[in-house]
Protein backbone atom coordinates (compact mmCIF):
# COMPACT_ATOMS: atom_id res chain seq x y z
CA UNK A 1 0.00 0.00 0.00
CA UNK A 2 0.73 3.18 -0.78
CA UNK A 3 0.63 6.27 1.70
CA UNK A 4 0.97 9.79 1.01
CA UNK A 5 4.73 11.28 1.25
CA UNK A 6 5.22 13.17 4.63
CA UNK A 7 5.16 16.71 4.35
CA UNK A 8 8.25 19.37 4.50
CA UNK A 9 8.99 21.12 7.63
CA UNK A 10 7.76 24.88 7.75
CA UNK A 11 5.18 23.41 5.17
CA UNK A 12 0.93 23.49 6.09
CA UNK A 13 -0.52 20.85 5.03
CA UNK A 14 -3.57 21.03 2.76
CA UNK A 15 -6.56 19.31 3.02
CA UNK A 16 -8.02 17.89 -0.18
CA UNK A 17 -10.66 20.65 0.00
CA UNK A 18 -8.24 23.36 -0.76
CA UNK A 19 -6.57 21.36 -3.73
CA UNK A 20 -10.07 21.67 -5.23
CA UNK A 21 -10.12 24.82 -5.43
CA UNK A 22 -12.70 27.74 -4.14
CA UNK A 23 -15.65 26.61 -2.52
CA UNK A 24 -18.52 27.82 -4.70
CA UNK A 25 -21.08 29.54 -1.68
CA UNK A 26 -23.38 32.10 -2.63
CA UNK A 27 -22.22 33.82 1.02
CA UNK A 28 -19.04 35.73 -0.72
CA UNK A 29 -18.74 38.89 0.70
CA UNK A 30 -18.71 42.14 -1.84
CA UNK A 31 -16.31 43.75 -3.96
CA UNK A 32 -15.19 46.95 -2.14
CA UNK A 33 -16.90 48.90 -5.11
CA UNK A 34 -20.43 47.51 -4.75
CA UNK A 35 -19.86 49.04 -0.84
CA UNK A 36 -19.16 52.15 -1.79
CA UNK A 37 -22.21 52.50 -4.78
CA UNK A 38 -24.47 51.37 -1.97
CA UNK A 39 -22.96 54.01 0.54
CA UNK A 40 -23.27 56.82 -2.05
CA UNK A 41 -26.50 56.13 -3.05
CA UNK A 42 -27.42 56.14 0.60
CA UNK A 43 -26.25 59.82 1.09
CA UNK A 44 -27.58 60.78 -2.28
CA UNK A 45 -30.81 60.08 -1.25
CA UNK A 46 -30.47 61.58 2.57
CA UNK A 47 -29.29 65.09 0.73
CA UNK A 48 -32.15 64.95 -1.85
CA UNK A 49 -34.75 64.22 0.80
CA UNK A 50 -33.15 67.25 3.59
CA UNK A 51 -33.11 69.37 0.44
CA UNK A 52 -36.89 68.61 -0.17
CA UNK A 53 -37.66 69.16 3.22
CA UNK A 54 -35.68 72.69 3.28
CA UNK A 55 -37.45 73.89 0.07
CA UNK A 56 -40.79 73.05 2.06
CA UNK A 57 -40.04 74.83 4.96
CA UNK A 58 -38.62 77.91 2.94
CA UNK A 59 -42.28 78.05 0.97
CA UNK A 60 -43.39 77.90 3.81
CA UNK A 61 -42.16 81.01 5.23
CA UNK A 62 -42.50 82.80 1.61
CA UNK A 63 -46.35 83.87 2.75
CA UNK A 64 -47.44 84.05 6.34
CA UNK A 65 -48.43 86.85 8.46
CA UNK A 66 -44.58 86.88 10.33
CA UNK A 67 -43.43 87.74 6.99
CA UNK A 68 -45.54 90.90 6.74
CA UNK A 69 -45.20 92.07 10.44
CA UNK A 70 -42.05 94.45 9.76
CA UNK A 71 -41.68 94.23 13.49
CA UNK A 72 -39.93 90.95 13.36
CA UNK A 73 -37.76 92.13 10.49
CA UNK A 74 -37.39 96.09 10.25
CA UNK A 75 -35.25 97.35 13.21
CA UNK A 76 -35.22 100.52 12.19
CA UNK A 77 -38.72 101.24 11.28
CA UNK A 78 -39.48 99.83 14.84
CA UNK A 79 -37.09 101.67 16.73
CA UNK A 80 -38.68 104.80 15.03
CA UNK A 81 -41.88 103.48 15.69
CA UNK A 82 -41.31 103.39 19.56
CA UNK A 83 -39.56 106.61 19.46
CA UNK A 84 -42.58 108.43 17.85
CA UNK A 85 -44.85 106.85 19.76
CA UNK A 86 -43.15 107.23 23.02
CA UNK A 87 -42.31 111.16 22.28
CA UNK A 88 -46.03 111.53 21.68
CA UNK A 89 -47.30 110.08 25.17
CA UNK A 90 -44.45 111.41 27.24
CA UNK A 91 -45.89 115.09 25.82
CA UNK A 92 -49.56 114.58 25.58
CA UNK A 93 -50.60 112.85 29.20
CA UNK A 94 -47.97 115.36 31.29
CA UNK A 95 -49.06 118.84 32.25
CA UNK A 96 -48.82 121.32 34.98
CA UNK A 97 -51.58 123.27 36.28
CA UNK A 98 -50.19 126.32 34.74
CA UNK A 99 -49.60 125.67 31.34
CA UNK A 100 -52.46 122.77 30.01
CA UNK A 101 -52.47 124.88 26.76
CA UNK A 102 -48.91 123.27 25.51
CA UNK A 103 -50.44 120.05 26.31
CA UNK A 104 -53.97 120.47 24.45
CA UNK A 105 -51.58 121.37 21.54
CA UNK A 106 -49.29 118.59 21.63
CA UNK A 107 -52.08 116.35 21.13
CA UNK A 108 -53.71 118.18 18.82
CA UNK A 109 -50.69 117.73 16.33
CA UNK A 110 -49.76 114.70 17.62
CA UNK A 111 -53.45 112.67 17.93
CA UNK A 112 -55.68 111.37 15.04
CA UNK A 113 -58.76 109.04 14.78
CA UNK A 114 -60.35 107.77 17.81
CA UNK A 115 -57.07 108.67 20.02
CA UNK A 116 -58.42 112.92 19.24
CA UNK A 117 -61.48 112.10 20.55
CA UNK A 118 -59.92 110.10 23.43
CA UNK A 119 -57.86 112.77 24.69
CA UNK A 120 -59.88 115.51 23.71
CA UNK A 121 -63.11 114.14 26.23
CA UNK A 122 -61.08 113.05 28.79
CA UNK A 123 -59.13 116.30 28.82
CA UNK A 124 -62.01 118.37 29.06
CA UNK A 125 -62.89 117.17 32.06
CA UNK A 126 -59.65 117.59 33.53
CA UNK A 127 -58.63 121.26 32.65
CA UNK A 128 -60.63 122.38 35.34
CA UNK A 129 -59.29 119.92 38.40
CA UNK A 130 -56.14 120.81 37.40
CA UNK A 131 -55.93 124.16 37.98
CA UNK A 132 -58.43 123.91 40.43
CA UNK A 133 -56.07 121.35 42.46
CA UNK A 134 -53.17 122.49 41.07
CA UNK A 135 -51.95 118.88 39.54
CA UNK A 136 -49.03 118.31 37.82
CA UNK A 137 -48.78 114.60 35.60
CA UNK A 138 -45.44 113.47 34.34
CA UNK A 139 -45.46 110.09 32.01
CA UNK A 140 -42.49 108.49 31.21
CA UNK A 141 -42.17 105.17 28.80
CA UNK A 142 -40.65 102.70 30.95
CA UNK A 143 -41.01 99.88 27.92
CA UNK A 144 -42.43 100.09 24.69
CA UNK A 145 -42.97 97.28 21.89
CA UNK A 146 -44.20 96.98 18.28
CA UNK A 147 -46.62 94.17 18.03
CA UNK A 148 -47.64 94.50 14.48
CA UNK A 149 -45.82 96.83 11.87
CA UNK A 150 -47.02 97.30 8.20
CA UNK A 151 -45.78 99.98 5.47
CA UNK A 152 -48.17 102.63 7.60
CA UNK A 153 -49.70 101.00 10.73
CA UNK A 154 -48.13 99.83 13.81
CA UNK A 155 -49.60 98.68 16.85
CA UNK A 156 -48.04 98.59 20.44
CA UNK A 157 -47.32 97.48 23.89
CA UNK A 158 -47.00 100.48 25.75
CA UNK A 159 -45.79 100.22 29.63
CA UNK A 160 -45.77 103.88 31.09
CA UNK A 161 -44.82 105.38 34.68
CA UNK A 162 -46.66 108.27 36.26
CA UNK A 163 -45.40 110.43 38.50
CA UNK A 164 -48.63 113.03 39.86
CA UNK A 165 -48.31 115.28 42.43
CA UNK A 166 -51.34 117.87 43.71
CA UNK A 167 -49.81 121.30 45.24
CA UNK A 168 -47.34 120.63 47.76
CA UNK A 169 -48.53 117.53 48.89
CA UNK A 170 -45.74 114.60 48.43
CA UNK A 171 -45.49 113.04 44.90
CA UNK A 172 -47.42 109.31 43.98
CA UNK A 173 -46.43 107.28 41.29
CA UNK A 174 -48.36 104.81 39.12
CA UNK A 175 -47.81 102.11 36.18
CA UNK A 176 -50.14 102.05 33.30
CA UNK A 177 -50.56 99.78 30.06
CA UNK A 178 -51.73 100.92 27.22
CA UNK A 179 -52.50 99.20 23.48
CA UNK A 180 -51.67 101.87 20.85
CA UNK A 181 -52.24 101.48 17.16
CA UNK A 182 -50.29 104.25 15.08
CA UNK A 183 -50.35 105.37 11.32
CA UNK A 184 -47.45 106.97 9.36
CA UNK A 185 -48.94 110.27 8.44
CA UNK A 186 -46.45 112.83 6.64
CA UNK A 187 -43.63 111.27 8.01
CA UNK A 188 -44.62 110.62 11.31
CA UNK A 189 -46.37 107.55 13.26
CA UNK A 190 -49.33 110.06 14.44
CA UNK A 191 -51.56 107.83 17.65
CA UNK A 192 -54.55 107.14 16.36
CA UNK A 193 -56.20 104.55 18.88
CA UNK A 194 -55.41 104.01 22.80
CA UNK A 195 -56.67 101.25 25.11
CA UNK A 196 -55.90 100.84 28.83
CA UNK A 197 -54.87 97.06 28.94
Amino acid sequence: MKTAPEPEPGRDVECEDERAGPDPTPAEAPAPTDRLSAVTLACVLVLLLAGAGLLFQAGQLTDTTATRNHALTDTSATTRVIGDVSNTLGKVFSYAPQDTRATEDAAKELLGGRAAGQYTSLFGELRQRVADQKLSLTTHVVRAGVTRLTRDTAELLVFLDQRAQRDTKPATTAAAQLSITARLTDGHWQITDIRAR
